[in-house]
């Protein structure tokens, strides 16, 4: 099996994110070939280079999302008019107020309007979309057109005509020009040469590792050469997006959430199966329009065997020592944990904590400081005599020192594990914990409760002495802290191991392919048929067979293509070779 995997900011480079579970998928399935596609985010990553790939790693195809690529085609008046009514459609799709909207400002619709107003605006957008891909494909120029003039103004139409909502009808020149480059960066995977026969369209599943524009070029793959895309996330990119807007515009925000929203709508509904890493991004999934028969939840796989001597050893662990293990941010809110740990300390006068990781992010380091002056104010240092060095029972640790070579050797110091977050997606940390075999304290953010079961104590966000408290019932129980964390450890090597996320992403290949008709000729090394490359469904007449109504479903009832004559005509692609290694070098350089 022939796998594209398409990834954002991720693997194969040495920093990205993800990176390490899809090395993992890749190495774990050693049976089957991967081309990996992969769009970057900064200069940085790429000169930080890639991990080592295996051998099953046949070719990378590298794209930068951080530069300005203009291929140098102008837009002729023909190809002016196609971008301006593609691009207006894809604007008005956008301002259009959202059923329940309460900046709509008409009044409200009947149930059934709405969920057709809905339809339609999907449908508009999805449209737009896949016009503007064939735009780029037939003439090329898009990067340029996207930039701009005809951009802006097609914008600023939309948000000025009616029925658009009010975040919208505000929105200043500032703002649309804002607008106007942020949609030309996301939308840059449309105007890639990887939609031929020979690329993307040669692969037998495309393999979006995270949705967004990570998942674009799935989508144009499926449009333009019928490939079936399966779509991961641990992490939903519309959240992610809400989150790291906060000081934009309200237009700003308003439309380029639009712009998300609309994206993956249509990334679920083309998905043949769509991969939730959790229950808590399988209901952001479901609320963006996912259709519950398409979600098949996989757990992160996570590498127990670091852990094992920790998990297999509790007893050396110091009674009185809590841990907290992280990257220090806001979001993870030690603040709370330091006031939780001062009442702590008035129970248990003996008990110590030790906050272990580096900053992150820009905020991380003046946050760092800012929880050192905390700490200091809390808890003046101590000392056992009149001749002793004080000590602050509060030490602030980074792992690859002698005290903490690893992460492992962090939990195994302690009894009892924290985490004080507020805002959290798949605590992979709390499953190191468990693998360690340590009782955990944890607030209710995120996948935290599904991620931990039974086996640990959850207390809410934001409230010291509900985490204090917790943190003194198991301090003072050892037994039960013995009991849940063997549970804990028991939970994690079930559900959150490598092995199992392998072999559920392994299913999962066969589950789609055994239902996608291959419509190809495929050839085997000496040029003759593949025997059985073509199933047996392939041959039946149904709506599976009928490229026809496949392509006019794509621009909804009426709708009208304009796309390259062999996009919409259904005719069958030429011969392919069943296997066409190329070196992964050679597929970057190219």
């Amino acid at each position: 099996m022939r796998i594209g995997l398409l990834t954002e900011g991720g693997y194969p480079y040495v920093s990205g994110e993800a990176g390490l579970w899809c090395d993992r998928l890749v190495r774990g399935l050693e049976h089957h070939e991967f081309d990996v596609y992969a769009l970057s985010r900064s200069e940085r990553e790429e000169d930080e280079g890639w991990v080592p790939l295996p051998p099953q790693v046949g070719r990378v195809r590298t794209a930068p999302l951080w530069e300005t690529v203009d291929d140098g085609i102008v837009h002729g008046r023909r190809a002016r008019r196609r971008f301006a009514e593609y691009y207006g459609e894809l604007a008005t799709a956008l301002c259009t107020a959202a059923p329940g909207d309460p900046a709509r400002s008409s009044e409200a619709e009947p149930e059934g309007q709405s969920e057709g107003q809905s339809a339609l605006e999907a449908d508009r957008f999805a449209s737009a979309l896949y016009g503007l891909a064939e735009l780029a494909r037939d003439e090329g120029g898009l990067p340029a057109a996207l930039r701009s003039e005809t951009a802006v103004r097609a914008l600023e139409r939309a948000c000025r005509a009616p029925g658009a909502h009010r975040s919208a009808r505000e929105a200043r020149v500032p703002d649309l020009l804002a607008v106007a480059a942020r949609l030309e960066r996301v939308l840059r995977p449309l105007s890639l040469d990887w939609y031929e026969d020979d690329d993307l369209g040669s692969v037998d599943l495309c393999h979006a590792a995270s949705g967004g524009t990570g998942a674009l070029p799935g989508l144009l793959a499926r449009h333009f050469c019928d490939v079936p895309l399966l779509v991961t996330e641990y992490g939903v990119r519309l959240r992610t997006h809400y989150l790291t807007e906060p000081d934009s515009s309200p237009a700003i925000r308003s439309l380029l959430a639009a712009f998300h929203g609309r994206l993956a709508t249509e990334t679920y509904r083309c998905a043949a199966v769509v991969t939730p890493g959790n229950t808590h991004t399988r209901r952001w999934q479901e609320r963006c329009g996912a259709e519950r028969a398409k979600l098949r939840t996989v757990h992160p796989g996570m590498d127990a065997a670091p852990f094992a001597e920790a998990g297999e050893s509790p007893e050396c662990a110091d009674p009185q020592t809590l841990v907290w293990v992280g990257r220090v941010e806001p979001a993870k809110d030690l603040v709370s944990l330091l006031h939780a740990f001062a009442e702590v300390r008035r129970a248990e006068p003996g008990s110590r904590l030790r906050i272990v990781g580096a900053p992150f992010g820009p905020e991380g380091p003046a946050y760092l400081a800012h929880c050192k002056g905390l700490a200091a104010q809390l808890f003046p240092d101590e000392a056992d005599g009149p001749h002793a060095v004080g000590r602050n029972p509060v030490s602030f640790e980074e792992t690859g020192g002698p005290e903490l070579p690893s992460r492992a050797d962090a939990y195994a110091s302690a009894a009892l594990v924290v985490l004080s977050s507020v805002v959290e997606g798949f605590p992979t940390g709390l499953v190191e914990a468990m693998f360690c075999g340590r009782a955990t304290v944890s607030t209710d953010v995120g996948a935290v409760v599904e991620a931990i079961g039974g086996t640990g104590l959850v207390v809410p966000p934001r409230n010291p002495r509900a985490l204090a408290e917790a943190c003194v019932a198991l301090l003072r129980d050892p037994e039960r802290r013995e009991r849940l964390g063997a549970a804990a450890r028991a939970r994690a090597l079930e559900l959150f191991t490598v092995e199992q996320n392998i072999t559920a992403f392994h299913g999962i290949y066969l589950e789609i392919l055994s239902r996608t008709p291959v419509r190809r000729v495929v050839l085997d090394d000496t040029g003759e048929p593949l025997p059985f490359g073509v199933p047996a469904e392939a041959h039946v007449p149904g709506r599976w067979s009928d490229a026809t109504a496949r392509i006019a479903a794509r621009g909804g009832p009426g709708a009208v293509r304009t796309g390259p004559g062999w996009a919409t005509d259904g005719g069958r692609p030429g011969p392919v070779r069943a296997t066409t290694p190329v070196s992964a070098a050679e597929g970057a350089s190219r």
